[in-house]
């Protein structure tokens, strides 16, 4: 029989709470992995996990799922990082930075010994820190420790748009960029629908005798940024949308896509911007970040990237990574 370690591609999961199961189901559903490891400090609960995952094998694509730890990764084409403290209700992702970072700087440093060659996707709150802290520890180049930025914060922003102008969200283009997290901006300059922009699609939609842009517009944008407050209010987590999202940039990775997500990234000159890991449109493929696209922005909007920008160095600096 083949091994777990020959089988490809090969994807393990650190820290196997909710957003690591939503993660591992959507990832077993879309078939992109034959073979998942999967680690978690309940190995009791993690077994149970693993095997209720299992008992689904007659209805999906051929994948083995173990229940491992840190020596079963090895040859891992891709680790991904979902563990970590929670947020807890009205707390502020970057409240849980320091707690995160010291986690993190004992999950990165087994990460390196046993799958040294892997990519890293980084998922844990506060992400643009952690992704920086894991960058730090891992001394991985640059371009292969990815966080999973604002994909999600995207794609809230692309469906809350489509409900506005009743339109496919697949056929809405637009970003979320900066810090995922209360900092991050809007871009509307360069949002689209159908390739009409945003600015001039108010013109031609059926909608516009009854519609009030400015303060519509202004309310998605805030539904957006506080979704996650709003969910973890009335659940106690966020896990389903994170686990697709970390699901989609699986593939542009595994597939070798060259897709433009916009992910976590190290910022070494951008805008003036220098050191530091937040989202921009990038380009994603089988070796990580192949490159950032250079967009232009509207004033307001690079003020804004710079902002988030200066709020991530400086908590990077107060704990000690800068």
């Amino acid at each position: 029989m083949t091994k777990i370690a020959e089988l490809k591609p090969k994807v393990s999961i650190i820290g196997c709470g909710n957003v690591g199961m939503r993660y591992a189901y959507a990832l077993i559903m879309k078939g992109l992995a034959r073979s998942i490891v999967m680690t978690d400090m309940d190995k009791n609960r993690l077994e149970g996990e693993v095997m209720d995952l299992s008992h689904g094998a007659p209805y999906v694509s051929p994948v083995e799922i173990i229940a491992g730890d840190y020596p079963d990764i090895k040859g891992s084409d891709l680790v991904v990082i979902t563990a970590g403290k929670k947020q807890k209700p009205g707390q502020t992702r970057l409240a849980l930075v320091k707690d995160n970072v010291e986690i993190y700087r004992q999950i990165v440093s087994q990460i390196v010994k046993y799958a040294p060659s892997a990519i890293l996707l980084v998922t844990t709150n506060p992400v643009d820190i952690l992704s920086y802290a894991t960058y730090k520890f891992s001394s991985k180049l640059a371009h292969e420790v990815i966080g999973s930025g604002t994909v999600l914060d995207t794609a809230r922003f692309r469906f809350l748009l489509a409900g506005h102008c009743k339109i496919d969200p697949h056929n809405v283009h637009a970003y979320i960029l900066g810090e995922h997290g209360d900092s991050e901006s809007a871009i509307w300059s360069n949002a689209s629908i159908g390739g009409v922009l945003f600015k001039n699609y108010c013109s031609i939609c059926g909608n516009n005798h009854a519609c009030r842009p400015k303060e519509e517009l202004e309310g998605i944008f805030s539904e957006v940024r506080d979704s996650a407050y709003k969910i973890i209010e009335k659940k106690g987590e966020t896990s389903y949308g994170i686990g697709l999202s970390l699901v989609r940039i699986t593939q542009a990775i595994l597939h070798d896509e060259n897709a433009i997500l916009p992910v976590s990234s190290l910022i070494t000159d951008y805008l003036g911007m220098r050191d530091v890991y937040l989202s921009l449109p990038a380009i994603v493929n089988k070796n990580g970040i192949r490159e950032i696209m250079k967009l232009e922005f509207a004033k307001k909007e690079e003020e804004a990237l710079k902002k988030s920008a200066d709020a991530i160095k400086q908590v990077i600096k107060e704990v000690g990574l800068a």
